[in-house]
């Protein structure tokens, strides 16, 4: 898709650009909507080369770029991905890489019938002005990488922001700086023909109870639709993709998955009507009390899609599976499979804790 410079219909320009400008967004608008339309989700591998090496040593494997490369397409490449997921996250450093067979990665995910998305920001770096905050980093040159990407076959892209919760924490100079870091990142996206999704995160790390996360989270999504509209970003070609509100891990605060879906969709309340869709990250719980939260969740008043975009809740017991034997190579997209096939189950409300094995 072309780029579209700037926001026409603002500058009082002609109205031949205002036109196409408006149907670029307009085109976005119906991706978003595909990209999470029910009762389908994403698949998250799009990790960086640290934490995916530091998954690999988990599994007993060398973190080599070999690994990382060949477990990826062990993912893309699993059969029948499509009847459960629209789109995979990527790692930037995946849409130049190819399969065995000569296919990029991009092109592989689109023969599956998958949508193609790139995760873009660099990573966190400590927040001048506070003692132990970050602020995600990568807009120096973000729009000539998004076109990039694009050309490389990307539909959609992602930026992640991280907020933790602790005594004086998130700061209020660390929601703006992240918030209008994720404002300036989704205007860029639309401009580049690149349906943006807009990740800020709380931690579960932390002592924090489900209440807290979920009004941290409130104020956090406040923030960061304010900023989306100051950028003249459309709601409409939108992927928000929030935490849940988890207990923190050293809480010791037992919580339910119906207390953490209840939580966690309130946190939702004063999100615009008119976006696009929500897809949740697992935030690091175990795959099946992932699937439960989200099935617990269809059963809640929502105006939006609410759908998953998981990483590690579905590849980790692929890669468990797999671990660099390629005669275990089959045995690990099942595994996968299974597990998007429980979340569909989670969305169409018929998911219940028996289906698992074992």
């Amino acid at each position: 898709m072309a780029r579209a410079t700037g926001h026409p219909t603002q500058r009082g320009d002609a109205p031949g650009p205002a036109r196409a400008y408006r149907q670029q967004v307009d085109a976005l608008v119906a991706r978003a909507a595909a990209l999470v339309a029910p009762p389908k989700g994403i698949l998250a591998a799009g990790h960086g080369a640290a934490t995916m090496s530091a998954r690999l040593v988990a599994a007993g494997l060398p973190p080599t770029g070999e690994h990382r490369r060949a477990f990826r397409e062990l993912l893309v490449t699993t059969p029948g991905l499509a009847a459960g997921l629209t789109g995979v996250i990527l790692a930037e450093e995946t849409l130049g890489q190819r399969l065995r067979d000569g296919r990029t990665f991009p092109a592989a995910a689109t023969d599956a019938g998958l949508m193609t998305g790139v995760r873009v920001d660099t990573g966190r770096q400590p927040l001048p002005g506070t003692r132990t905050e970050t602020i995600t980093e990568g807009l120096d040159g973000l729009p000539a990488r998004l076109d990039a990407c694009a050309g490389r076959g990307a539909a959609f892209a992602v930026w992640r922001a991280v907020l933790q919760i602790g005594p004086g924490t998130p700061s209020h100079v660390a929601v703006r700086a992240n918030a209008q870091a994720l404002g300036r990142y989704a205007a860029a996206c639309q401009e580049a023909g690149l349906v943006p999704v807009v990740q800020p995160e709380i931690t579960a790390e932390g002592t924090h109870s489900p209440g807290r996360c979920e009004m941290v989270t409130s104020l956090m999504l406040a923030a960061v639709m304010s900023e989306l509209q100051d950028y003249a970003v459309d709601p409409g070609a939108v992927v928000l993709m929030p935490n849940m509100a988890l207990p923190g891990r050293e809480s010791g605060v037992p919580a339910t998955a119906g207390d953490i879906a209840e939580a966690t969709v309130r946190a939702l309340d004063g999100v615009p009507v008119t976006l696009a869709g929500v897809a949740f990250p697992s935030g690091g719980e175990p795959p099946e009390r992932a699937t439960e939260i989200l099935a617990r969740m269809q059963s809640l008043p929502h105006v939006w899609p609410l759908t998953f975009a998981f990483g590690r809740a579905l590849s980790d017991p692929a890669l468990a599976t797999w671990r660099g034997d390629p005669a275990r190579g089959a045995a690990g997209q099942r595994a996968l499979a299974h597990r998007v096939g429980m979340n569909v189950a989670a969305m169409e409300g018929r998911y219940h804790p028996e289906l698992e094995p074992g």
